[in-house]
């Protein structure tokens, strides 16, 4: 008896290829409508983002040169994607596809090798483990806008989030766990919980992200059991509107002033590296720290295909197949 045959669409942010790629990387960002938002946005949205990625080009580029001149995320994800088929290959015939919202490969691509593709089933994952209507909502309107699904085409499985799944908590206190252990005195670190900002106009207006963060951090205290003291911070702020708070950047500051001397930044909202991780915790939240006086500053590793993390996923796309996902919505 043949597998059925399934396909799988993962979707990530995506980032710059190479230097070139930056300042149209950019561009694309800020032209996203779930971006850059605004009574007559439809009209000045494009130059706007022109304006705004001319201007950001310069430093982001160095940025990038800083940790190897690109983004590693797309090569991360495609190794997610070949981890995933391989766990899920005893029971179904898979074939997992990237979709990228601002960089290649972008949902333009997935969308060609699905409709190439004689499929029974498809399940749309995107890898954001905490909704928001800035990534996951973002990501989706991009496929629905790009795939019209023709005549016999396959029923698709949106798996919307997994903030609280249960592998993906192990897997996070897994990292923290080994994170830990390269302190001398692990009881004395301070968790410092990094999630990626979000402006609070999209919370007000109803965005989870928030809370999922919020609720992520809880279940993996609550497995970790561990005695140290915690704090959630937010990070990547841009522009001047009002973004959630506290900034990482305040919060290591707090922290050096209240004497804090080892700090362990966990971030919680990222399932490879990427620019957030690699630069803004990594060279610029450490080069802060230690100047204050932190004497260790250490970062947990983003899940990339850690085991657990791809057992996470690859249960996700078999509960979806099954039609028993409390966060997933099936479309005929």
């Amino acid at each position: 008896m043949s597998k059925p045959k399934v396909g799988v669409v993962l979707f990530q942010l995506g980032g710059p290829d190479s230097s070139q790629a930056v300042e149209p990387f950019l561009y694309n960002l800020f032209c996203d409508p779930d971006i850059i938002n605004f009574p007559g946005a439809f009209l000045a949205r494009k130059p706007l983002a022109r304006y705004i990625s001319s201007r950001r080009a310069k430093v982001v580029r160095e940025h990038y040169d800083a940790i190897g001149g690109r983004s590693p995320i797309r090569m991360l994800t495609e190794r997610q994607a070949r981890r995933l088929e391989a766990a899920l290959a005893p029971d179904f015939d898979v074939h997992c596809w990237v979709a990228m919202r601002y960089w290649h490969p972008m949902t333009a691509a997935a969308v060609a090798g699905v409709r190439a593709e004689s499929l029974d089933a498809l399940v749309l994952l995107p890898l954001y483990p905490h909704y928001s209507f800035a990534t996951t909502l973002s990501s989706l309107k991009e496929w629905k806008r790009l795939y019209r699904p023709a005549s016999g085409a396959p029923n698709e499985t949106i798996v919307e989030g997994f903030h609280t799944h249960p592998l993906y908590v192990e897997a996070l206190a897994e990292r923290i766990a080994t994170s830990l252990t390269h302190f001398d005195d692990p009881a004395s670190v301070h968790l410092v919980f990094s999630a990626h900002g979000l402006p609070l106009s999209l919370i007000e207006r109803g965005d989870p992200y928030q809370r999922q963060i919020e609720e992520t951090v809880r279940e993996v205290l609550t497995l970790g059991r561990w005695p140290n003291p915690h704090v959630l911070a937010y990070q990547s702020r841009v522009g001047r509107q009002k973004w959630l708070e506290p900034s990482l950047t305040h919060t290591i500051e707090r922290l050096a002033r209240e004497g804090k001397k080892q700090l362990l930044v966990i971030p919680i909202s990222f399932v490879t590296e990427h620019i957030e991780t690699l630069h803004e915790i990594n060279i610029e939240a450490r080069k802060e720290a230690l100047a204050l006086g932190v004497e260790q500053f250490e970062m947990m590793p983003a899940l990339g295909d850690s085991p657990r993390f791809i057992g996470a996923l690859a249960d996700l796309v078999r509960v979806a197949l099954n039609g028993g996902a409390a966060d997933a919505k099936r479309h005929h």
